[in-house]
């Protein structure tokens, strides 16, 4: 044996209890009380402390294309960044490149662009990965490959209702549909194009370009219709739906509905809609919140708390994708410039935790949401998502005592602000073990770039 964890209480998804727990190996091989220290390589005393497995983010996008520039993250330091705020797995997103921007004419193979991101990923990841497929160009020989990608440990396909990569609706029903026969779950980024369209054009035409405009633009009712939409088309075919980033009390709302139906649709929502309002946008620096979905009004925040409390949202991940302050600066005379995107990695796992320390939700719905049913959801609940014998040991030590400040120079990832800034957390994690590895301690990087395993998952 090479780890004892000690006199800590352990909590998972659905019970809390005192026990030590003992790895060897990357592996957790013992959970009980009054394990005996002497074959122990390392002895560490948990006294005080909660012991979690760690949190996974099923939604992040390093390294990302936006135009000439990218996403501010690569997989070294947004990996970093989330071992430091106890996130021991991201799942991030493969792109294949469209038809228009292949020498041959044709779309990108989704297993080559499958290889060449992971091969991107490898050699950076301080903790464990995973990857969805991006699918835009739906046509006979995507949907057949659809089912290799799955049998290569990526069960997971996202697509559009918006954007140049958006789908139709015929394209989006038949990738439904085709997700149904192969078991795997379509993830999807609702808004409705053409509403949104037509507003921007509208208020950019009319002069009114602050990052105000990009809320107003993009309301929830746009989002709404999208999800709505989403349902509908999932509902027919039968497929599993994953509504990412869901930001909206209208859209929540068909989601809570179709689940009441024993329909398997699952929400996601993230913390910067659970923290920050659509006022943040009329700040002087408003544009370093743009993201979209953008964050909505106080209703939408009310009932997705609610949505928290009552089951009805599943998963809480970032969409982690942060961009520079010169490079949000592009857009401050025009918002459809902004880079869309904010941080979060590092901040889900002790945002969430400090809103159970306060009395807000449960510790044990914090791990459901952040780690156990992520990892129930993507295919990696064999490995991931709870502190138990044969699991992974991903493991956070968390000191529900001690009092923090988010502030830029105390963050790890590489970006020059964040917009949880002077945001005050009740505790925080003081250790991060990825497969029994230390790479956090007490503010400390401890990590190496490359220990981070591709996790193949399997629905």
């Amino acid at each position: 044996m090479e780890l004892l964890i000690k006199n800590g209480t352990i909590i998972n998804a659905d019970e809390r209890f005192e026990a030590d727990v003992a790895v060897r190996d990357g592996s957790i091989i013992m959970v009980e009380k009054n394990i005996r220290p002497e074959t122990m390589t390392e002895v560490v005393d948990a006294s005080g402390l909660f012991v979690l497995p760690g949190a996974i983010d099923v939604h992040t996008h390093f390294e990302l294309p936006f135009g000439e520039i990218s996403s501010a993250d690569d997989f070294f330091s947004g990996t970093r960044a989330a071992a430091c705020g106890g996130v021991t797995m991201v799942i991030d997103f493969i792109t294949p490149e469209r038809s228009e921007s292949t020498t041959s004419g044709e779309s990108e193979s989704l297993i080559e662009a499958y290889k060449k991101r992971n091969e991107i990923a490898a050699p950076k990841a301080c903790i464990d990965y995973s990857l969805h497929m991006g699918i835009s160009e739906i046509n006979d020989k995507v949907l057949d490959e659809m089912e290799k990608v799955a049998d290569a440990g990526i069960p997971s396909f996202k697509v559009f209702m918006t954007y140049a990569s958006r789908v139709t609706d015929e394209g989006f029903a038949r990738t439904l549909s085709r997700a149904k026969d192969i078991d795997a779950v379509i993830m999807v980024h609702a808004e409705d194009h053409e509403a949104l369209e037509a507003l921007r054009a509208e208020f950019i035409a009319a002069g009114k370009t602050d990052a105000w405009h990009h809320y107003l633009s993009r309301p929830e009712s746009v989002e709404a219709k999208a999800v709505e939409k989403a349902v509908s088309l999932a509902k027919n075919t039968g497929a599993t739906l994953y509504i990412v980033h869901l930001a909206c009390a209208e859209g929540l709302a068909a989601v809570e509905k179709a689940q009441k139906e024993g329909y398997p649709i699952y929400a996601e929502t993230c913390p910067q809609y659970l923290n920050f309002t659509c006022d943040e946008y009329k700040r002087p620096d408003g544009r370093n919140f743009v993201c979209s979905p953008p964050i909505k009004g106080q209703d939408s925040q009310n009932a997705l708390w609610l949505g928290i409390k009552n089951g009805s949202i599943n998963a809480v991940a970032t969409d982690h994708c942060p961009f520079q302050t010169f490079e949000k600066s592009r857009g401050v005379n025009d918002f459809t410039k902004i880079p869309n995107g904010v941080m979060g990695v590092e901040n889900l796992y002790p945002y969430m935790l400090s809103e159970a320390n306060k009395g807000v939700i449960t510790f044990e719905r914090v791990v459901e949401l952040c780690s156990f049913t992520p990892a129930k959801i993507f295919g990696c609940s064999s490995d991931k998502g709870t502190i138990a014998p044969d699991f992974d040991a991903d493991i956070v030590l968390y000191d529900p005592t001690k009092d923090f400040i988010i502030s830029q120079v105390n963050m790890h990832s590489t970006i020059d602000y964040t917009i949880w800034e002077d945001t005050a957390i009740k505790g925080y994690p003081v250790r991060t073990y990825s497969r029994g590895k230390l790479v956090y301690k007490d503010g400390e990087f401890l990590g190496k770039p490359g220990h981070g395993k591709f996790v193949r998952r399997c629905l």
